[in-house]
């Protein structure tokens, strides 16, 4: 393989991984722009050396590498008390190691076009955060400066637009004068707001901790 060639692979791989991995950081994603860059660009190198060594059979070699890359995908998941998260960006590692081996087989076209339906999903992706739908939910934590019933606090919560809800957790201070509910809701970031502020206007809220 002549030299041009394996630079061009080299460099087309790391600037798509680049841009991709910076946004993922700007994002406060797990996984930044360095491990992008090292797992597609490592990839293409291998991809190279796998058709170098043995052009007429390279998928032995191809496959450990993504079976591999699926491990350190697994270590984006991040599991809390509530939910996992992290699958997209553990998916797109994987994903990154796939467009690595293509540009480094030389398949441009297959690689491009992947990189397209990446962008296409994380755009998308985007959109549904935004809006609070599906598993994009906030978990709010409401104490009260007195004991009530968490009725009322649904109440609130349904007053501002949240259609679904689910109290996870309840606690009730004798000693305080209060309680605490944690709830999971779909919404936006515009809809918690208006939440934090119809919260602010009742005589038995304390505090609230959203995130």
């Amino acid at each position: 393989m002549e030299d041009h060639v394996i630079i061009l692979r080299l460099i087309l791989t790391f600037i798509m991984a680049l841009i991709f991995g910076l946004e993922r950081q700007r994002s406060h994603k797990p996984i930044g722009f360095g491990t992008f860059i090292f797992v597609s660009v490592g990839s293409c190198a291998l991809a190279m050396i796998a058709m170098t060594v043995d052009s007429n059979n390279p998928f032995p070699l191809l496959g450990s590498i993504v079976t591999g890359i699926g491990f350190l995908g697994a270590g984006a998941l991040i599991r809390t008390t509530d939910k996992i998260f992290g699958f997209t960006t553990a998916a797109s590692i994987w994903l990154f190691a796939i467009l690595g081996l293509t540009i480094g087989l030389g398949q441009y076209r297959v690689g491009i076009n992947l990189y397209v339906i990446i962008w296409t999903v994380v755009l998308f992706d985007h959109i549904l955060a935004k809006k609070g739908i599906g598993s994009y939910r906030q978990k709010i934590v409401v104490c009260t400066n007195k004991i009530i019933d968490e009725g009322e606090i649904i109440k609130v919560l349904k007053e501002n637009g949240v259609k679904k809800y689910k109290l996870t957790n309840l606690e009730i201070n004798k000693k305080k004068g209060g309680i605490s509910s944690t709830f999971l809701i779909d919404g936006s970031k515009e809809r918690i707001k208006k939440i934090h502020k119809a919260l602010l206007t009742v005589e038995w809220f304390d505090s609230c901790n959203i995130g």
